[in-house]
This record gives structure tokens, sequence and C-alpha cells, in this order.
């Protein structure tokens, strides 16, 4: 393989009631709370033109996954077949880049108050991007 590492620095963090990743719910529309995802300051201009209403996809860095789990039970149930992580959606993976689907409620400041988001509390925030329309 070619190329070598990559550095990656986080631009926030997320504030959340969820604390206990066995608590957390697996997907947004499964009882995902409303958070906060809080900006660098060094990132505030970043965060011009983010509005409530916005539908936003949070890339965050799952920092408690273990990233030597390759194979999993989907959705943790033993009843399916073991099945490659690449084909799942686990935050168990070699390079544990959470995905989140999130509507921003408001944007105060360096903070951006978010709809259904389900990392934990203290998980760094990688980047953020808007679900892409016909009129943006």
């Amino acid at each position: 393989m070619t190329g070598g590492a990559v550095e990656i620095s986080p631009v926030g963090r997320v504030e959340s009631s969820l604390v206990d990743r066995s608590a957390a719910p697996r997907q947004p529309d499964e009882g995902a709370p409303e958070a906060w995802l809080v900006i660098d300051e060094r990132y505030l201009a970043a965060l011009d033109g983010l509005t409530a209403g916005d539908q936003v996809v949070v890339l965050t860095w799952l920092d408690r996954a273990d990233r030597d789990t390759l194979v999993v039970h989907p959705r943790g149930d033993l009843t399916r077949p073991p099945t490659g992580v690449f084909a799942t959606r686990s935050p168990d993976r070699p390079n544990p880049i959470g995905l989140h689907d999130v509507e921003v409620l408001a944007v105060v400041g360096p903070r951006v108050h978010v709809r259904h988001l389900e990392a934990i509390d203290g998980t760094p925030v990688l980047d953020l991007k808007p679900v892409l329309t016909a009129d943006r």
C-alpha cells in the first residue's frame, strides 16, 4: 500500500447527556438526544453560514472504539452471522470515524446545538459537512 500516516486534529468535542457507551443508542432514530458541538474558538469563522434548520453530517473520532476489531455480529446480535466491519456501522473498526446526520437547532458562538446525536460526551469532532440539496 502506498501513502503514510494521516494526521487529523479535532475541531471540537461533543457535549451530551450520553456518558456510557453501552447505554448509547446505535442509530439517531433510536432515542439519540439533543447535544452540543463545542467548536474550538480558532475555528469560529468556519461556522459562518451555518444556521438553525440546516442538515449536517458530523464526523467524529470514536475514541473509545476497539481499533483491532475486524468482524462483528451486526448490532451485537449473536443470531446474526459474523460480518466484516466495513459492511456494518460498528463503532469498533480500524479507523473509528463516526458519521452522524443531525439537524442544527441553534448556533451560539462556538457552540452548535443539534438534534439526534448518538455520540458520547467528550467525543472528538473532526468536521461538519452540509447535506447537499438543490439550493446548496
